[in-house]
Parts: C-alpha cells; sequence; structure tokens
C-alpha cells in the first residue's frame, strides 16, 4: 500500500480530498493533518510514498514542512506544494525541478494533475 501524507489547515478541503482518495484509490492509505507540528511528527515517525503540502499555514508554513521532510531524506519529486495562489506567484516561489508539483487547489486542471499522480500511485501499489 502506497502512503500519502496531506498537510493542510483548510479541514474541509482536507477531508474533502481524504474521502475522494479513499473512494477512488483504495490501495492508497491517506493520513491528514490540520496541524503542520503534527505533520513533523507523522514524518519522523514513518516513511511517506507522496507529501502534499499546503504553502500557507499558521505556525509554520509548508516551505518549512517541505525543508524538514528533505532533511529527512524524503525524495523532492515525491512532493507536492498546494496553495490558493495562482500558478505563477507559486512557480517563483518553487521553480521547476524544486519538488513534484506546485498546484493551486481550487483550480480544477490542477485538480486533474493530483489525480493523475494518485492514479500513477494506485498503478504501483497494485504491481503494475
Amino acid at each position: 500500500m502506497r502512503k500519502i501524507l496531506i498537510v493542510d489547515d483548510d479541514a474541509p478541503f482536507l477531508d474533502a480530498l481524504r474521502e475522494q482518495i479513499r473512494s477512488l484509490y483504495p490501495l492508497l492509505a491517506v493520513v491528514t493533518c490540520t496541524d503542520p507540528v503534527q505533520a513533523l511528527a507523522v514524518l519522523k515517525q514513518e516513511p511517506v510514498d507522496l507529501l502534499l503540502v499546503d504553502l500557507e499555514m499558521p505556525v509554520m508554513d509548508g516551505t518549512k514542512i517541505f525543508n524538514f521532510a528533505v532533511s529527512l531524506g524524503m525524495d523532492k519529486n515525491r512532493i507536492v506544494i498546494l496553495s490558493g495562489r495562482d500558478s505563477d506567484y507559486l512557480h517563483e516561489q518553487f521553480p521547476m525541478g524544486t519538488c513534484l508539483a506546485v498546484l493551486n487547489k481550487y483550480e480544477a486542471k490542477q485538480k486533474a494533475v493530483l489525480d493523475m499522480i494518485f492514479s500513477s500511485m494506485q498503478r504501483k501499489a497494485a504491481g503494475g
């Protein structure tokens, strides 16, 4: 089973995304955190196959979580940065190659990218 950690202080968004993944991609395990500090503990305890992290959160922003995950040895190409900001701003903050993707979490086209990532993980979890 492939494991996804999603960190976002927007609880309704987090719940909707978790339920979507669970219903459409049953071979993917989903762990969610609305508290960025709790996410650090999860990252220390167990490896994750994909980290989705909101860029703007109170207490600790997504950049700090990104840096922490990479410092633990997580491949930066297994990290997706989410935000409500437009894609131009996101690409300025995280230029191409910095991570797997930077996505506006409210744009339909951007959600399609997430679905492609989840679908690929589902196929790998199934042995294909």
